[in-house]
């Protein structure tokens, strides 16, 4: 689909109103004055000749329908977790209420045990899909890629407390940060190397400025058509929504010996030419 802007940023300016504008820069940008567009969300915007100052950085969506998650699709976290190849995409479900911004505290309940990060690719929905057909081009159906963290409760995604369902897992209020930006599909730095829907990029999370996870989205295992395909059979995928596409090797449930986060820890999820998130757990 086609978009107004490059790369969206969603901000409070210093008189309190929220704004979309359009920036070059990849971080920094309290203080900065940038172009802003007219319109709420961000696939039904106008280009303004307006500037306001950022003041804080938000969400780069209001609200999501909801996310969709998906398990083991980087090949190296497939042998690393010791499971089986899938032979279709294995899908999770993020309530609205998981979303949350991309500097954001994470509220963590003290019943939620042995904490993990995910650092993943986001793709955002632009228009209503369904029984998106192989052979279409997943783009038209792409607002843009963010950089998100699907966290994690493993304790309640071990079998003997979810009978093997991996949602109730990662459902939390603001279990899925995104942000901090919406890159369109048609920047030409995010479509080199881009296969079926899926940018080439490099992909890296720190915690507490510790590596954990370094990876290339090439290592994914289904394409964007893949997805599109499976989730939109007899299915709407609602504009909004926000894919999830799939945590790299090096999540803390397969370090020796498993690297939980604790309360106070930073998490810092960059992906190359979409920016960083970083969230601190607060543990309550």
């Amino acid at each position: 689909m086609a978009a107004v802007f490059n790369r969206l940023l969603r901000f409070r300016d210093t008189g309190g109103k929220i704004h979309y504008g359009e920036t070059d820069d990849l971080s920094d940008w309290k203080g900065k004055q940038i172009q802003v567009y007219s319109g709420e969300v961000p696939w039904d915007l106008s280009p303004t000749n307006k500037k306001a100052e950022v003041a804080e950085v938000l969400c780069p969506l209001p609200e999501v329908p909801l996310f969709y998650g998906i398990g083991l699709n980087y090949k190296r976290h497939i042998e690393e977790a010791g499971f089986p190849v899938p032979k279709h995409p294995v899908v999770f479900i993020k309530p609205p209420d998981a979303l949350a911004g991309p500097f954001e505290d994470i509220p963590i309940d003290r019943r939620c045990l042995d904490m993990d990060y995910e650092g993943e690719l986001c793709v955002i929905i632009g228009k209503d899909c369904k029984n998106f057909p192989i052979g279409d081009d997943p783009l038209e159906y792409v607002l843009g890629y963010t950089v998100g963290n699907d966290i994690s409760s493993r304790f309640w995604q071990m079998p003997s407390q979810s009978g093997h369902q991996h949602g109730y897992a990662k459902s939390f209020d603001k279990f899925g940060p995104v942000g901090p930006l919406i890159v369109s599909p048609h920047v030409k730095s995010i479509q080199n190397g881009m296969v079926d829907g899926i940018p080439d990029l490099a992909l890296r999370v720190l915690v507490n400025g510790e590596k954990r996870q370094s990876s290339r989205t090439s290592d994914l295992l289904f394409t964007l058509s893949d997805l599109l395909e499976h989730l939109s059979r007899g299915t709407t995928i609602r504009k909004g929504t926000i894919i999830m596409t799939g945590t790299p090797s090096g999540v803390a449930a397969f370090l020796d010996p498993p690297q939980w986060l604790q309360s106070g820890d930073v998490v810092e999820v960059g992906i190359e030419g979409l920016g960083s998130i970083r969230n601190k757990i607060i543990i309550e």
